[in-house]
């Protein structure tokens, strides 16, 4: 089998959009910017024998939220572009051939129920150029996401449930003026999640290395034996459950390895509030709580951070009542939770989201350690069964997963800074210089939990807010104290 098919297209001449206006309205206006030159479909190098995968209970859900974008900056490599396509391509076909399912598509039965068709339908891959900017010009420092990134990411606007017909993968590769180039990835999240998403691009890397990545798990094995269905009557599937053109401003905000460790330390350190009792209430006197605490009574450094973004968005939040209710959301990998658990290199979505619930007025006026309690209280008691409870729901009433901040007073964590973006993504020419992502499932209270590029327990946040919201966030010194500046 012939590992690629072409379909070229002419490439337009991107510096012409320099001719209306200067690199401000080009960053603003990314569409004009970048140019696509060529786009192929890639087969898999042999033919699958895997057969069908059934969507789980924990993919199904998916079906309305985007493609996972997620993408790479590397500095200008040492090769010739042509043989960076050539190495990418040749490594990609190996890699669907690992990772059948991407390279297949989306079938529902006439009973309703939903599976990936391992047929070796092929990924999408283009190559593109941006020749109206450089690296330094979409990584700025202490300043907004650049419009202009979510112009390099392939399939934009797809929902999962369009992976019935479009690839359930798509790559871009875009060269910038400079020669640095970034490789944008959109896979179908009712396919993947973030643990998947990440072991995909980290064994194609290795296979452009000359290296022999580990195999995937694709055993049905995370409630694979479900007998819950979710309809579509009309065929035409779901729509996104928030609202896609809603006005945001996003930024990176970095967290140096001290600073977290710092916030651990004053997260773990009790100020004898004595409205303790009154906050937590009901969850200190729950017996499976208590025992759960006593296990694990330190605050994780992540749980930390946490506590110490939605302390801050929600002050920032001015126009919300102290009796609102705000949700911090995680999301959290369950495949070490449930009993027997399921392989780390299981491949599928086996995560869900925990919900944190309190008053906004506590969470705003009270200390980190208050707060960071509250969140390790209810991850750390998010085990097999409240897993299982989870899924038994959510087989009672099968539902599209609600992303979105209906009420204005909720923050959704996604993403890991424990997923492997920097260190397994050596594609032969040295680490990436940064990880981005695309507007998919991006909304008011989303954020996503990146490594620092330094390593070490860095932490980079992706906060997507309210222009309004965000200018307060940014004027809250007691936030920003804890931020660092790092040039790209």
């Amino acid at each position: 089998m012939s590992p690629i098919l072409s379909t070229f297209h002419h490439p337009s001449l991107a510096a012409a959009s320099l001719i209306n206006g200067g690199l401000s309205s080009i960053l603003s206006s990314p569409a004009a910017a970048v140019s696509v030159v060529s786009r192929c479909i890639v087969y898999p190098d042999r033919r699958s024998d895997l057969g069908d995968l059934p969507l789980s209970v924990s993919d199904l859900p998916m079906l309305s939220c985007h493609y996972i974008q997620k993408g790479l900056f590397f500095s200008s490599p040492p090769t010739p572009v042509a043989s960076l396509l050539s190495l990418l391509t040749s490594a990609l076909s190996r890699a669907l051939s690992i990772f059948p399912a991407l390279a297949g598509r989306l079938c529902t039965l006439p009973d309703g129920r939903i599976l990936v068709s391992c047929n070796d339908a092929g990924a999408e891959f283009s190559y593109a150029t941006a020749a109206s900017f450089s690296l330094p010009d979409l990584l700025p420092p202490s300043a907004d996401v650049p419009p202009a990134v979510k112009s390099l990411f392939p399939l934009d606007g797809s929902i999962s449930f369009h992976g019935h017909t479009r690839p359930l993968a798509a790559f871009q590769l875009t060269e910038l003026a400079d020669g640095a180039v970034f490789l944008g990835a959109a896979v179908n999240h009712a396919v993947v999640d973030g643990t998947s998403f990440w072991n995909f691009l980290n064994a194609w890397a290795e296979l452009c290395r000359g290296g022999d990545p580990a195999k995937p798990d694709f055993h049905r094995n995370y409630f694979g034996g479900s007998k819950a269905v979710l309809c579509f009557p009309d065929g035409r599937g779901p729509e996104v459950t928030f609202p896609v053109n809603a006005p945001l401003r996003e930024r990176i905000f970095h967290f140096s390895r001290e600073a977290v460790l710092e916030l651990k330390s004053t997260a773990n350190r009790r100020t004898g509030d004595s409205k303790d009792a009154e906050i937590y209430g009901k969850q200190t006197h729950d017996r499976k709580t208590v025992a759960v605490n006593e296990e694990e009574e330190e605050i994780s450094s992540f749980q930390s951070l946490c506590a110490h973004v939605w302390r801050s968005v929600t002050r920032a939040r001015t126009r919300l009542p102290a009796e609102a209710i705000t949700t911090f959301r995680i999301a959290v990998n369950c495949r070490h939770r449930v009993v027997p658990p399921v392989a780390a290199n299981y491949f599928g979505n086996a995560i869900q989201s925990i919900p944190t619930k309190a008053a906004v007025g506590e969470v705003a006026g009270r200390d980190l350690h208050s707060v960071a309690a509250l969140l390790h209280r209810s991850v750390a008691a998010h085990g097999d069964e409240a897993v299982r409870r989870g899924v038994a729901e959510w087989e009672a009433a099968p539902r599209c997963f609600p992303l979105g901040n209906p009420d204005g007073a909720g923050l959704t964590m996604g993403s890991s800074p424990r997923f492997p973006m920097y260190e397994g993504n050596d594609f032969g020419w040295g680490r990436p210089a940064a990880v981005r992502s695309g507007r998919a499932n991006k909304f008011d209270g989303k954020m996503s939990a990146f490594p620092g590029q330094e390593g070490g327990g860095s932490v980079e946040l992706e906060v997507c807010l309210t222009p309004e919201t965000m200018t307060a966030l940014l004027r809250d010194e007691e936030f920003m104290s804890y931020v660092s500046h790092v040039d790209k």
